[in-house]
């Protein structure tokens, strides 16, 4: 065991808790859709067709926004094939996933479920095959009020009121030569500003997300954005980010260090960005929606799609990870890093919802179960409220192959000002070791005592949760956690996250 610190005050605030930090996404890939929320004839399903046991468990996730349609799919999406009845409604390829869409959930589909969830849309307009007009077209049919075609012919839809969608992206992974009409750098800020203008002149309020890279790794990464962002900096209120972790060559110590990228690629957007935005001598700051991001076994899933020929299949079993307690710690990680960054990230997605490399798992006719990942993100989202406050921590480090020295524990904590509530959230990245952590918390007042304490750990790092153990992995309570004398003492057991509310009586 070793001993660690942290150290926090309630005047040392970095920015409020962004809602939109817990989002998630639903792309037409693999079950994500179809068996995924929508499965008419599934015993919990409602009149629209919507499982309402994964619906219970969106709700408990916490999801505050979700991405749709995509992802790649959506560079080469038709959104006007899935409207009005379902039988006239075309079967397309998605050459992004090699596989076909029926279109029998659409748009009207869709916010339906978005509505049943209590969720925000965020949504991706197709700059990949299509362009400005597409997107003044979808627009109109989701926001305008009537007397014009499409927002007439979505009412005749069903819909008499528009759906008031505040965030669009601007295409998706445009930098990627996989992606469906993948443009250079200046091809795409040319279309994106000419569609974010044009947006802006149907609806000025709307917030704009224009395509950053699709990866830190990227050769252009960057690059992308600086020229991107100068051909669309004062039209557009966001760029994005992309990032997925996965353990290489078994190096878990650096797995378990993933946050650190992730810190740094934030740290390069912002400075790429705020670069761009004084070379324009403009006063505006743009924000990152960090709108793709989880753990995924990508070099598993390429090493199958390359050796493997599949035929045209409707929602065929696409990257259906299986999440371990040490992928559970990473993503409690990751979010301790957005969090942290909240004053430039204030939109964040997890990739991506049900079934494909998500918290979610359902089986077709059978049971919906939360992975090891649902639980640090449901918890996190119930319990980070008010200002994040910035945290120093004061403990060992460890060697990685991949950062070299990394801090053993990393945290953030948040403060809620209005009922006094302070919330720890922190992982133990060490292999072996528990940690004995003491923070002084006396800077908040007295009267503080440990409301709830929440502990993922276990001795088989690799255990999973399925279908027949759904619980096999739970978070448990941190029984020793306690305040005395104006200081939080608790045991943090090794590769594990925690996350400690305080409050007063």
């Amino acid at each position: 065991m070793f001993s660690a610190s942290l150290s926090l005050d309630p005047a040392f605030t970095i920015a409020p808790v962004s809602r939109r930090t817990f989002g998630s996404f639903v792309e037409h890939m693999g079950r994500c859709v179809y068996t995924g929320i929508y499965e008419p004839g599934h015993p919990s399903a409602d009149a629209d067709g919507f499982r309402q046991d994964v619906l219970a468990l969106v709700r408990e996730l916490g999801v505050s926004v979700v991405r749709y349609p995509g992802g790649n799919f959506v560079s080469g999406y038709r959104w006007e094939d899935g409207i009005g009845p379902v039988a006239d409604r075309p079967v397309r390829r998605d050459l992004a996933w090699h596989s076909l869409e029926t279109n029998e959930v659409g748009i009207d589909e869709f916010m339906r479920w978005a509505d049943k969830a209590g969720v925000e849309v965020m949504y991706a307009v197709n700059l990949g095959t299509r362009g400005v007009q597409e997107a003044l077209d979808v627009h109109e049919y989701l926001n305008h009020p009537d007397r014009t075609r499409l927002a007439e012919l979505r009412q005749a839809n069903g819909t008499p009121k528009p759906y008031g969608v505040k965030m669009f992206c601007l295409g998706n992974e445009m930098d990627g030569p996989w992606q469906t009409g993948h443009k250079t750098a200046r091809e795409y800020g040319r279309l994106a500003v000419e569609t974010a203008r044009a947006l802006r002149s149907a609806e000025p309020g709307l917030e704009l997300v224009a395509c950053g890279s699709s990866s830190s790794t990227m050769p252009t990464f960057a690059a992308w954005e600086a020229e991107v962002l100068e051909l669309t900096y004062d039209a557009v209120d966001y760029i994005s980010a992309h990032a997925y972790y996965e353990p290489v060559d078994g190096d878990l110590a650096s797995f378990l260090a993933s946050a650190v990228d992730l810190d740094h690629f934030v740290h390069s957007v912002v400075a790429t960005a705020d670069s761009v935005g004084a070379r324009l001598k403009s006063k505006k700051r743009l924000n990152i929606s960090f709108d793709e991001w989880n753990v995924w076994y990508l070099r598993e899933f390429e090493a199958r799609r390359d050796t493997e020929v599949t035929e045209w299949q409707v929602a065929p079993r696409v990257i259906e990870d299986c999440y371990s307690v040490a992928d559970a710690v990473v993503v409690g990680g990751l979010l301790i890093a957005l969090l942290r960054h909240s004053d430039r990230v204030t939109a964040a997605c997890q990739a991506q919802l049900v079934n494909v490399i998500a918290p979610i798992r359902t089986e077709p006719g059978g049971p919906a179960w939360r992975q090891t990942i649902f639980h640090p993100f449901a918890i996190t989202s119930r319990l980070a409220r008010g200002e994040v406050l910035r945290v120093e921590a004061r403990c060992p480090t460890y060697e990685t192959a991949r950062f070299g020295a990394v801090p053993t524990l990393d945290a953030v904590a948040t403060h809620d000002t209005d009922s006094g509530d302070v919330t720890v959230f922190v992982v133990n990245r060490d292999l072996s070791q528990a940690a004995e952590l003491t923070v002084p918390v006396a800077g908040f007042g007295t009267g503080l005592r440990v409301a709830e304490s929440w502990t993922l750990a276990d001795e088989d790092l690799m255990a999973v949760n399925t279908a027949a153990a759904p619980d096999r992995v739970v978070p448990r309570p941190a029984d020793d956690a306690r305040v005395a004398d104006g200081v939080l003492r608790a045991t943090l057991p090794p590769v594990s996250w925690t996350a400690i509310r305080l409050s007063r009586p």
